[in-house]
């Protein structure tokens, strides 16, 4: 892994999006003698959008007729190139044609005894939600590939308008049975996810496929916990692993908080506003597949009703069973999403989600508007710990009048 994603694994606070990781990872694999020529990068028309402009000149654009005529930016370094042995599938600006693209690079282990790995590129709104029956043909045919959606989730992307934000995508995937869906919000959790995904799908030859969405915000991506990303991978492909412990022995409050994807760093920054204006104690766990966790957890319950392996605890009730206080989630797409695994987390248990519409301004301003940013985090954690009389209910008060001032609670985000 470390030949094709070492810049990932030891990010050490560079700025970049999972986006640009991930492309910068698919170039790499590229240029791998043996791996390389199985690699199918697909697009509809994002290319450049996805940083994927410098595979143009590395690969081509594949094309039966080669380039007919002159591109318009001919002049420039990353000029759009086709060529008869291109190696991009660059599909229009058609979601059908580009997943039937796939389809049939992800079923060529069966169909012409030639293994492939296509990565179909796209933004995540467009997958699913638009092209759903397809995908699902894929799954009954056994497909083996990655669908990458780009941009993902509802405050990522904003600007761009309502089409484009994704708060269901990952709900959608959870009911594919040889789905894995995973939401990484660091690049080491991407890199970990895709050798596994090739190694599961290449050298075990199981018939699943892999969901991942990456996004394009741009952030200080850190370096495995540890320098040592063995010690987390287990947890990454599971969903569940700690990313940060807790930082006072001493408090009287604690509260267990999970983030996933974009709005991670949320969580983050409510642990450090818990810590420092309400000296609650509260320690950070990233989720990277809730869809997964569930699985898990359902998998338990049936042992348990044949009376098999009554010893086996769902992962997350594993996890989370050695922690106190409350458990709090915060996720970019529908609070139906976290909901997933209620049944197996051991205590009290409260879901932050981006239902209802979203106005496109800032990311700041749409994760306020949708209530799942920090502050968000915050009063959710405070008023769990009010209903576990932990903390006194004063509390609550004084973090509302600090944050929000004595305005009145507006409607719901999915009431306006």
């Amino acid at each position: 892994m470390s030949s094709w994603s070492q810049f990932a694994l030891d990010a050490n606070g560079r700025e970049m999006s999972t986006t640009m990781a991930l492309v910068r990872m698919l170039t790499a694999l590229l240029k791998d003698t043996v791996l390389g020529p199985r690699i199918v990068p697909i697009v509809a028309d994002e290319a450049r959008t996805f940083g994927m402009a410098n595979m143009f000149r590395q690969v081509g654009i594949y094309s039966p007729l080669g380039q007919l005529y002159e591109p318009e930016d001919l002049g420039s370094m990353l000029y759009y190139r086709e060529d008869t042995q291109g190696q991009i599938l660059e599909e229009g600006i058609s979601e059908a044609g580009a997943v039937s693209s796939w389809i049939a690079a992800a079923t060529s282990y069966s169909v012409h005894d030639l293994p492939m790995l296509p990565f179909y590129i796209y933004y995540s709104m467009f997958g699913f939600q638009r092209i759903g029956d397809l995908i699902w043909a894929a799954a009954d045919q056994r497909a083996r590939g990655f669908l990458i959606g780009a941009t993902s989730g509802k405050t990522t992307l904003g600007g761009e308008g309502l089409q484009h934000q994704d708060g269901t995508s990952h709900l959608a995937a959870s009911t594919i049975p040889n789905c894995r869906a995973y939401d990484p919000a660091f690049a080491y959790e991407v890199a970990v996810i895709v050798d596994e995904g090739m190694r599961e799908m290449g050298e075990r030859q199981s018939d699943v496929f892999y969901y991942v969405t990456v996004m394009n915000e741009n952030y200080a991506q850190p370096g495995a916990p540890g320098g040592d990303v063995d010690a987390v991978r287990e947890g990454i492909l599971k969903g569940l692993y700690p990313l940060a412990a807790r930082s006072d022995e001493r408090a009287a409050a604690q509260i267990q908080l999970l983030g996933a994807g974009a709005i991670l760093g949320e969580v983050l920054a409510a642990q450090r506003m818990l810590r420092d204006d309400w000296q609650i104690d509260a320690a950070v766990w990233s989720v990277t597949s809730f869809s997964e966790l569930q699985r898990d957890g359902m998998a338990a319950e049936r042992l348990a009703r044949y009376g098999e392996e009554p010893q086996h605890v769902p992962y997350v009730a594993r996890m989370l069973g050695g922690t106190e206080g409350p458990v709090v989630a915060a996720t970019d797409y529908v609070r139906a999403v976290p909901e997933l695994i209620r049944a197996y987390v051991p205590r009290r248990y409260v879901t932050l989600g981006t239902d209802g519409f979203g106005r496109s301004d800032t990311r700041e301003a749409l994760r306020e508007f949708f209530e799942v940013d920090d502050k968000a985090i915050v009063m959710a954690a405070l008023k769990a710990l009010v209903d576990e009389r932990t903390i006194e209910a004063q509390v609550l008060r004084d973090a509302r009048r600090k944050y929000y001032g004595d305005a009145p609670v507006p409607a719901a985000s999915w009431q306006r």
